[in-house]
């Protein structure tokens, strides 16, 4: 992946800049894929956000950016603790179009952390109609439940129906 600035402001922005970046630089008939994700919490008017991976700072440090979560919700209450993470994937075919497929996935999070599995804020949020968070899910069940598992479907989906006469 090339380095490009991840400036727009939305997911969709920042995954369409990453693809055509990728797709300038992929060779003559190929098509490229990409997409940019995170967590928005309703509590912080949708923070971290489109910074998910940098909220804590510029280094990106996971552990930070958790810390910090779980600073700024101190004494928020269990029923505004409402989050929802976002991934949106870009596909640009080797024609130069481009196609947009989003997965989002509505949960609570939790005060503490809970679970040792997955990556990232994964230990606070509990998926809306589960009662354990994603890093305590197997990863079978958290990949059919996030939000990049559901742009993933949608995109597969889609390809399957749209180039499955190019595949055989």
């Amino acid at each position: 992946m090339p380095d490009v600035a991840e400036d727009t402001g939305t997911f969709e922005g920042n995954a369409k800049v990453k693809a055509r970046a990728l797709h300038r630089q992929a060779p003559q008939g190929c098509g490229v894929l990409s997409d940019d994700s995170g967590l928005c919490v309703d509590a912080l008017g949708g923070l971290p956000g489109v910074e998910s991976a940098y909220f804590a700072g510029k280094a990106g440090n996971p552990k930070a950016n958790l810390d910090l979560l779980i600073e700024r919700l101190k004494g928020v209450s269990p029923a505004r603790r409402t989050a929802h993470f976002v991934c949106v994937l870009v596909f640009i075919d080797p024609a130069g179009r481009e196609f947009l497929f989003e997965g989002r996935c509505d949960g609570t999070l939790l005060e503490r952390p809970e679970g040792s599995q997955g990556f990232g804020y994964d230990p606070l949020f509990v998926p809306a109609g589960h009662k354990a968070t994603f890093s305590a899910m197997a990863p079978e069940t958290k990949n059919s439940l996030s939000a990049r598992g559901r742009a993933w479907t949608a995109f597969t989906s889609w390809f399957k129906a749209t180039c499955a006469d190019q595949l055989s």
